[in-house]
Order: structure tokens, then sequence, then C-alpha cells
């Protein structure tokens, strides 16, 4: 087994190869003056099972050309199996047809990986956990929950907890969640949004009047979803309102958001690396994902059960 990585998150990928105790692949990935993306793999990788550490944050589209030639690197190399380990899958938000003329771009991300010479996908925390079917090789979508619930209860564990949805369409993951909380009740924010990046909150499905409330999502891009609820929550009566997030991309002025927000803290995976502006953030807060994926990656390895780490 050998475990190589990209430029989008050599921290985690360094992690994952200290929990795993091995070593980086010595490889090469840099870019010519015109930012074509080279990469050179300096060992004997024939005849080995691959894992590529890569996320397709920002940039995306550098950082997946990235992805897409480490493998092929891989594949002209003659290794036996390569596993793309995508953290996080940057087009996943594009995932249907919103409109007439529009792409859905996560079947085509999807299409990219396969025919770049990937046997396998390794992510965490799809956006929509059918995303799965949209690759023809097998997909394993971790849950950053176990890892949440763990740190919530260490932390919180003395508290009124609530979870809480901050949109319909997360009710599942926060379910989920609630449930490795001891079966904590469960709220949902109603909100409309009326165009892409904004939200505007309309009211709170649930009693959260003096509840510690656990809002719960995958994705923080430019956190006006995540403060427009925790206004809410503060307004209908909530004691305490703190953030756990899959995936921090934090776009723009979102930091400085969550700062003046009424979020107590935003909690995220290193799944992405944060942004500069995330430097000395007091309410911004990284939990670790590396242990989860390198016993994840191990287990491919062996061949033995991933799903077994959710139970």
């Amino acid at each position: 087994m050998k475990l190589m990585s990209g430029n989008s998150n050599l921290p985690l990928a360094r992690a994952i190869a200290d929990y795993l105790e091995m070593p980086l692949t010595d490889a090469a990935v840099r870019r010519f003056a015109d930012e074509e993306v080279f990469v050179e793999i300096h060992e004997n990788v024939r005849g080995e099972d691959v894992f590529v550490l890569q996320s397709t944050g920002y940039p995306a589209n550098d950082n997946l050309m990235e992805l897409l030639i480490c493998i092929d690197a891989l594949k002209r190399a003659s290794a036996k199996r390569i596993t793309a380990v995508i953290p996080y899958f940057g087009y996943a938000r594009q995932d249907r047809k919103p409109g007439p003329r529009t792409p859905i771009s996560a079947k085509l991300v999807a299409n990219l990986i396969t025919v770049a010479g990937a046997n396998r996908v390794l992510s965490l925390d799809l956006h929509a956990g059918q995303i799965q079917g949209f690759f023809d090789i097998p997909t394993d979508n971790l849950y950053a929950a176990p890892v949440m619930s763990a740190d919530i209860q260490a932390r919180f564990g003395g508290e009124n907890i609530m979870v809480v949805s901050p949109d319909v369409g997360g009710v599942v993951r926060a379910r989920a969640l609630a449930k490795r909380l001891n079966n904590a009740p469960l709220a949902i924010v109603d909100k409309r949004r009326e165009r892409p990046g904004e939200s505007e909150v309309m009211n709170i499905i649930g009693d959260v009047t003096g509840r510690f409330c656990v809002l719960v999502d995958d994705i923080v891009d430019s956190a006006g979803t995540l403060c427009n609820a925790a206004a809410a929550l503060r307004e209908a009566g909530a004691k305490d309102v703190v953030a756990y997030v899959s995936h921090g991309v934090l776009s723009g002025g979102a930091v400085a958001r969550v700062e003046a927000s009424s979020l107590t803290e935003l909690v995220v995976t290193d799944s992405i690396g944060l942004p500069e502006s995330a430097n000395g953030a007091a309410h911004l807060r990284t939990l670790t994902i590396a242990p989860l994926l390198a016993e994840a990656i191990k287990r491919i390895a062996d061949e033995s059960s991933v799903s077994s780490l959710f139970d």
C-alpha cells in the first residue's frame, strides 16, 4: 500500500501517513510557467495499492486537475489499484438541474475521475448521497458524525442539547447526529433562498427555548445560512448556539461574518485547508478527521468492512 498526496491539503495527508505509520510517496506535483500541472513519481508503484489524497476545494479547478493527472501518472506507472481519496468533493452542489440549460457538473467530474483511471473513490459527507451513483466504480462515503458527536459530548455533555438543521434538506444529517447524542431532540430552520449565496430565515420548527442548540451542516461557504439561523435561534429563546460543519469552504468574507454573528463557535473538520482569513479567528475551531480517513484507508487496503466504522 502507498499513500500519495497532491498539494490541496498536505497537513491532512501527513497526519494520515503518521497514523498509518508509513511515509508519503515521493512525488513532485508542480506547475510549469504557464500553470500547467506536472506530476512525477520518484519511486516504484508497479503492482501497488495506491491511495491519492486530494480535496477539490479552492482553487477547485487547479486541485481537480492535480488529482486527475496524479491518477493518470499512477495508471501509466502500472499501479494495481488507484483509490481517489477526496475528503471534500468540490462540485457536489451541482448534483441536479436547478433550471433549464444548466449542467450536472458533479456527474461530469465523476466521469473525469473514472476515465482518468481511478478504481475506487473515498469521500467524506458528500453534499448529496446519490452522488455515489454518479460513479461507475465503488464509492465509499464516510461521515464526520462520530467525530463531531464525540467532541460535542466531551465539551457540552452537561448541556440541554438540541440538534438543529439549518434547512429542510439537512434533516437526515441532523437526525443522524441527534441519534448519536442520546437521541437529542431535533429542530429545523425553515428558510427561503431568493438567489445563490443568499438566504432568508422564515421560522423555527420546534421549541428551542432554553436549549443549547447545535447547528449541523455539510458545507459552510459564505456562512450566510448559518449566521441567519443562529440569529433566528437566539430570537426564539435559545440559550446558546454552536455550529458543526464538515467542510469549511469559508469563501469571501465568511470568517468575518461568523466572528460578528450570534454563533458562540463554528467547528469545522480539516477536510479543506482553511483560508488565511481564518488565522486567529476567535470563534472558529478545527476537528481532525485524519484518524477516520486513515482507518477507512487501512480497511479498504485490508479488504475489510468500512461501514463498521459507524456502527
